[in-house]
């Protein structure tokens, strides 16, 4: 399985390298003249082609999305993080909520498709290395999202689980969107084996893994504690994830 990985992911990178170089000017295109919904709907097929993409190498999915979600209101998205494909299943499958990100610097830069998307499609980009600009922007992304009623994805860990086993929640990042988006509501989102697909870092991409997501139903903020909502939501994050390293936290 191992070889068949090291033939078919060099077909898998053709796909999407050129899904990068495509999209790239599809987007500007859409968002200088066409206007915000059309730049949305190339955001959204993009990602669908990168889901579809994995197909080559076997991947699937399986997909749980409450039947109703918060309508015409501020969300904020808590999901784990196992790896980058984490990405195009949230902003497909969640396309309706027009969900942002808070995302590293680094990958405003240099980046085809991705870059342009995150610097001026409405997400914001951190500085891990300064926590007062990163709150700073996360400030700024909760106030977006209460004034026009968007979704924004945090992944409370702080970086990625390379293995699975999730990391602690840090709390910062989420109360501060809690504050700033006090009409919002939290949807817990519970990611497995998306890390499978870095199991070997970049290359190769294994064959067959299965990927899934699950969305919880979602959690209005207002009239909870920020913090025993936290608590809550890590449970209930954790309490989904299918690895056999997991262990739940008190």
């Amino acid at each position: 399985m191992k070889l068949l990985s090291y033939i078919l992911t060099p077909v898998f990178y053709l796909f999407f390298g050129l899904f990068l170089l495509l999209f790239d000017p599809v987007q500007r295109i859409c968002l200088n003249v066409l206007g915000y919904s059309a730049h949305k709907n190339s955001v959204d097929y993009f990602n669908w082609l990168v889901l579809r993409s994995l197909h080559l190498l076997g991947t699937t999915y399986s997909i749980s999305i409450p039947e109703y979600l918060p309508d015409n209101t501020p969300v904020i998205i808590a999901s784990n993080h196992q790896s980058m494909w984490d990405i195009p299943p949230l902003i497909w499958f969640l396309r309706q909520l027009h969900p942002k990100f808070i995302s590293k610097k680094e990958l405003g830069k240099k980046i085809p498709t991705i870059s342009y998307n995150l610097k001026y499609g409405g997400s914001v980009l951190i500085d891990r290395n300064n926590p007062k600009q990163a709150t700073s922007e996360i400030e700024k992304i909760g106030k977006f999202i209460q004034q026009y009623n968007r979704a924004v994805v945090i992944f409370p860990e702080g970086t990625r689980s390379r293995t699975g086993v999730p990391k602690p929640f840090k709390r910062k990042g989420l109360l501060t969107l809690i504050e700033n988006a006090p009409d919002a509501w939290i949807l817990p989102v519970s990611i497995s084996n998306s890390w499978k697909l870095q199991r070997y870092g970049m290359f190769p991409i294994p064959i067959g893994t299965h990927f899934k997501l699950k969305a919880h139903p979602a959690i209005k903020v207002a009239g909870n504690d920020p913090s025993e909502l936290i608590d809550r939501v890590e449970r209930i994050v954790l309490s989904e994830i299918e690895t056999a390293a997991v262990t739940t936290r008190d």
